[in-house]
């Protein structure tokens, strides 16, 4: 096995248990947790939640698929789709919420889902575009 193949076997592996994990969190019944502060730093503590949850998916998405993008036009259509495609999870994600009479939907998480997902997204563009230009 090549070892750019076995990279994103590794990577693919990561992102599947990363889903599922966020699946968990924002799926779980949380109510019989101890209380925690309603705003850190002057932000809702939830949608600092939110961000941390979903900053990694593109990253990690990115990492799993990155054999495919070897010119920076390539890389920016990957991520156009990755975010797209993260976008689109978010967005089921607080449908599915709506759905459970233990949780709620908020367009406020869904903006910092977004938010995270679009900052990773171009942090890991400008990082791979730099590689891309030092191997050249």
């Amino acid at each position: 096995m090549k070892p750019n193949r076995k990279r994103s076997i590794i990577f693919t592996i990561a992102m599947v248990l990363y889903l599922a994990v966020v699946g968990y969190l924002l799926f779980a019944n949380f109510e019989k947790l101890s209380s925690v502060p309603k705003i850190f730093l002057g932000i809702p503590t939830d949608k600092i939640v939110h961000f941390c949850m979903f900053f990694p998916f593109p990253i990690l998405a990115y990492l799993a698929y990155d054999k495919y993008t070897d010119t920076p036009l390539k890389a920016l259509a990957a991520l156009v789709s990755i975010c797209a495609i993260g976008a689109i999870f978010a967005g089921l994600t607080e449908i599915g919420q709506s759905l459970l009479p233990y949780r709620y939907e908020d367009i406020s998480d869904f903006r910092a889902d977004c938010l995270a997902i679009v900052l990773a997204g171009i942090l890991t563009f400008i990082i791979d575009v730099s590689k891309m230009r030092r191997a050249s």
